[in-house]
């Protein structure tokens, strides 16, 4: 289940943005966080499972006719194609009037939906 990111899950967003190559460097995920909290265009989504674990995070970019997937990343534990797209299925069926698009190196997400 998608969760939009609340103040509340800082550290558990911070934790899975670590894990990709551009969040490593304490700054730059610094910087990501209060891009999230300060612009409304940029969000997180938590994906949690049936017993609440958190196995993953999204992040988009969001505009009143598109949602372009900027990232996503897996807890070790889950880091399969499986969950990957689930999270997508899940963002595409919570913004059904927008088109769903994403960053190049993400765009194999978007050939799981179809």
């Amino acid at each position: 289940m998608l969760i939009p990111y609340k103040k509340d899950y800082e550290k558990i967003a911070m934790g899975l943005l670590s894990y990709l190559p551009d969040y490593k460097n304490l700054i730059n995920l610094q910087a990501e966080m209060s891009l999230i909290q300060k612009d409304n265009e940029f969000h997180l989504y938590l994906y949690r499972d049936n017993k609440n674990n958190v196995m993953g995070i999204i992040g988009t970019q969001e505009t009143d006719k598109f949602v372009v997937i900027r990232y996503i990343s897996l807890a070790p534990g889950y880091r399969d194609e499986l969950v990957a797209k689930e999270m997508v299925i899940e963002l595409k069926q919570t913004h059904l009037d927008k088109q769903l698009s994403a960053l190049p190196e993400y765009t194999y997400l978007l050939k799981m939906l179809g």
